[in-house]
């Protein structure tokens, strides 16, 4: 059996697993409440505000799905392994014709497309609803802009979870590193870096390179880059940012570094689970 038909056998499997334990119900359903919410509260705050409806509607909702994009990624990627270890799925399959090599890429590109595939319907589908149903006046741009940088964000953190779940074995340390690693993305954004600095007196230029390193940072100012490059936009990292490096610069390290940081981790995952051990 070739590689290729290998990796489409894994990916079925675990596309009926991730089926079976509803987990794609689960991303949709996460996806259509932030929705809802947004639309119901969203849009009639911005008659009273004088805000510019569906667009400050997908924005308020890019910027909740920064906070809950990574933990959906580690969320379903930190335990894959050490389950299938556990109750003997990895011995069985590895009992066939299949190579750890095709299973580990099936499994890997199945979980993202179910990150991905109900996002993308539903940022669609909302814009579609603005335009068609409610007569707003949606920004097309922004919302292609933000498919691709919650894309990014989601290689990075999904590249961090199978890298948890092939080098930690015990379930509750693995619970552990997922919630320690969202909590380090999440925590590290403007006002964490700036308490750090206050805190330690460190360097501003250390700061704001930690700041560079965190994909959530980056992916937050690659959402604000194509805005008016104000403080109060931006905060005080985006905003040092967008003027040393402009927003074309600023939107390509959103994109590119959340990605690299993905590719790198899942690299040294498939690594590590080629030569490790199966039990």
């Amino acid at each position: 059996m070739s590689f290729a038909r290998q990796v489409l056998a894994a990916a079925r499997l675990d596309l009926a697993e991730v089926l079976r334990s509803r987990w794609l119900v689960f991303c949709g359903g996460a996806y259509l409440l932030l929705a809802v919410i947004f639309v119901l509260v969203g849009l009639r705050e911005s008659t009273v505000l004088g805000f510019t409806g569906m667009g400050r509607v997908l924005l308020s909702v890019c910027h909740a799905l920064l906070l809950l994009l990574p933990l959906l990624a580690l969320t379903m990627f930190g335990p894959v392994i050490g389950r299938a270890r556990d109750d003997g799925t990895l011995e069985l399959l590895f009992s066939q014709p299949l190579r750890r090599s095709a299973w580990f890429v099936g499994v890997s590109l199945t979980r993202y497309l179910v990150l991905v595939t109900p996002l993308v319907v539903l940022m669609v589908g909302l814009a579609l609803y603005g335009e068609m149903v409610l007569g707003q006046q949606v920004p097309w741009p922004f919302v292609v802009r933000a498919l691709v940088i919650a894309a990014a964000l989601l290689v990075a953190f999904s590249g961090i979870g199978i890298l948890i779940s092939t080098l930690v074995r015990n379930p509750g340390r693995v619970t552990m590193y997922i919630v320690l690693a969202w909590a380090l993305g999440v925590a590290l954004l403007d006002f964490g870096l700036i308490g750090v600095l206050l805190r330690w007196r460190l360097d501003a230029q250390a700061v704001f390179t930690l700041a560079a390193l965190n994909p959530v940072q980056d992916a937050r100012m690659a959402l604000l880059s194509g805005l008016e490059p104000d403080l109060a936009t931006l905060g005080p990292v985006g905003f040092y940012l967008a003027h040393r490096l402009g927003p074309d610069a600023l939107y390509a390290l959103g994109v590119v570094w959340p990605a690299v940081v993905g590719a790198g981790t899942w690299t040294c995952a498939y690594v590590a689970f080629r030569r490790g051990d199966l039990v």
